[in-house]
């Protein structure tokens, strides 16, 4: 009886953990490059979603990444809609990612958040659907993100902060407090922005740039 009990125990845990995964809401990426797959690492290390599939322009249906299928390109985004439950744009071009954003509304999907598990993430900070932050970064109390946004691994986004819908903070880019990335705009590696500086919609910074205020 004892063997039995023991030899149980494995497939009890292996059956909870069917169920748990079974419980995740199931998660399409769109883009299997390199923030693509960044971000698909981000999911695999958090118990919100199961990563499903991808879809990505520059693949075929017949691809996968890792163990995960990339189903096609984003023309067949419409047939996903009864086989998954969630759609993240993990596309880094500010223009592109915001063009796929909209289809995906358009198409009545859900957008979904990805949260790295190392990001410190303020209770009082709001983050917009469709954004991700990524390993190490901070975001402040009273910060504001919005639609689609992008905090890549270490950047910070302080107190008080607004990221425009589909702003950009490369990694260890930093905003002071106050600071405002205007709509579609893009702080490359290692840019800064000092306290209560605006940069305007759409603008490039050079990487490394220090605006002051």
């Amino acid at each position: 009886m004892a063997d039995l009990c023991q030899g149980a125990e494995p497939r009890r845990r292996e059956a909870l953990s069917i169920g748990v995964e079974m419980m995740k809401k199931r998660l399409l990426i769109i883009g299997a490059g390199g923030h693509g797959r960044s971000v698909a690492e981000a999911v695999l290390l958090q118990e919100d979603y199961a990563l499903t599939a991808f879809l990505d322009d520059a693949a075929n249906s017949r691809e996968h990444l890792w163990d995960c299928p990339i189903w096609g390109t984003t023309a067949m985004l419409a047939d996903c809609r009864s086989r998954v439950d969630a759609v993240i744009v993990a596309v880094g071009n500010n223009a592109l990612r915001e063009a796929l954003h909209q289809r995906v509304q358009m198409e009545g999907m859900t957008l979904a958040t990805v949260i790295h598990p190392t990001a410190t993430v303020s209770s009082r900070a709001t983050v917009g659907q469709g954004s991700v932050i990524m390993a190490g970064a901070i975001v402040g109390t009273g910060a504001q993100l919005g639609e689609g946004v992008i905090v890549n691994c270490g950047a910070v986004v302080d107190h008080d902060c607004s990221v425009e819908p589909f702003g950009h903070l490369g990694v260890n880019a930093s905003m002071a407090g106050a600071s405002v990335l205007g709509s579609g705009a893009w702080m490359p590696v290692g840019s800064a922005l000092a306290y209560g500086v605006k940069v305007p919609a759409g603008h490039v910074l050079r990487a490394g740039e220090v605006v002051d205020a």
